[in-house]
Formats: structure tokens, sequence, C-alpha cells
């Protein structure tokens, strides 16, 4: 698995974070203080990179959290199968099929011998941009 460890009270908005096992970026944090024996809460909202879901997760800002390493790397578009790509990286020359994009002005770009950058996030990969 490929993620690292930080703490509640370390994320931004902005930053990634592991929620119920899918990767995330952050989009609101809200910190509340507590009584005199509490420690400290956060609520973290986040959404998920691959399906979108508005995630929650409310915690002390000392409690550990996983954070997930994201492998940026550049692919070619081989061949569009309808739902599915077939990229070819640009550096291992590895061919694999990928979920096409949802979002519109990614997908309207996509043809075959275009690069594209997709992240290797927790063994899954998508495509966030046509170079």
């Amino acid at each position: 698995m490929s993620i690292t460890y930080t703490t509640v009270g370390e994320l931004k908005v902005g930053s990634y974070v592991v929620i119920d096992n899918e990767p995330c970026r952050v989009v609101d944090i809200t910190k509340a203080k507590t009584g005199k024996h509490g420690s400290a809460k956060a609520n973290v909202v986040a959404v998920s990179i691959f399906s979108g879901a508005k995630k929650t997760l409310m915690a002390p800002v000392d409690q550990q959290v996983e954070v997930p390493m994201i492998d940026k790397r550049v692919g070619q578009v081989i061949a569009d199968m309808g739902d599915k790509l077939q990229l070819m990286d640009m550096e291992s020359f590895e061919t694999f099929d990928i979920e096409k994009p949802t979002e519109e002005e990614i997908v309207s770009k996509i043809k075959s011998g275009v690069e594209v950058e997709y992240w290797l996030i927790m063994g899954r990969r998508k495509i966030v941009r046509v170079k």
C-alpha cells in the first residue's frame, strides 16, 4: 500500500487523505476546541478522487490518518474502447486498460496517440489531464 501518515491537525484544504479506504482530496476543515479536559476535534470534509463522493471524518486533531502517495505518470492513449481506454506508460512501456474520465473537458481532448497525465494511487489509476 503506498500510503504515509499524518495527524488530522496537519491536514489542509487541498491535501489528500484516506477515508474509508478511499483516497480523497480535502475541501473543508473545521476545528472545534473542547472544554477543559477534552482534546480539540476536527471535522474534515473531503471528496473521493475516484468516485467524487463526499466523505467526512470527525476525529481528534492528534489522531493519525493515512495519506495516499500519488505517483504522477505520463501515458499515451493507444485505443478508445468505449467506457475504457488503453494506455501505454511512457516510462515502462507497460500497456493497461483505464477507466475513461468523467470530466467533459478531459474526455473531449482524448484521442488515439494523445499523451495524458495519470495518477497511480493505492493501486488504482485515474487520468487527470491531457498534456
